[in-house]
């Protein structure tokens, strides 16, 4: 749905992650081999990774100043607590987060990205559309940050169409 340039750096992996489920058709990309592929993902290991993209989706409905149902950020608390992540120093003096075991687990390299982002002040930037239909998580790039849907040509004009109607009694 989403026609804008994905997230930058680690906000990437999880604006995928969270986009791997269609809200309006119910296609869940984890069914599928190519899609637990893509993220190092197991059959066992399904059910972990959807419990991380919902309260993932949670968070970035809170960053865009929505709620989701049955899902609260502070999920993330919980889920992000056994993924172990470790400071590596380079030559430089510079501090970056790692997952700590190879190969990595997806909550630990989920971890790693959303502290890189938090520190870089891009994490509030990731949401989540409006639209209850459509719920894909983006990336603001608007100067005020303040975008309300994945696509201003799909969802927004939605939107604002139902809004007209609304208005105008039809």
């Amino acid at each position: 749905m989403n026609d804008r340039a994905p997230a930058p750096g680690g906000l990437a992996l999880i604006e995928s992650l969270v986009n791997t489920l269609s809200v309006d058709t119910g296609a869940d990309l984890l069914d599928t081999e190519d899609g637990r592929a893509a993220f190092g993902l197991g059959e066992a290991d399904v059910p972990a990774a959807r419990e991380l993209r919902e309260a993932l989706r949670a968070a970035c409905l809170a960053h865009a100043g929505h709620t989701a149902s049955g899902r609260h950020p502070s999920d993330l608390n919980r889920i992000l607590a056994g993924a172990p992540v470790r400071v590596r120093v380079d030559g430089a003096g510079a501090a970056t987060l790692h997952p700590a075991a190879e190969p990595a687990g997806l909550a630990s390299r989920v971890a790693a990205a959303i502290a890189e982002a938090t520190a870089d002040g891009t994490w509030l930037r990731l949401k989540a559309c409006e639209a209850e239909d459509c719920l894909w998580a983006y990336y603001d790039r608007s100067p005020a940050g303040r975008s309300r849907w994945c696509s201003m040509a799909v969802c927004g004009s939605r939107a604002k169409m139902r809004a007209y109607r609304a208005r105008r009694g039809g």
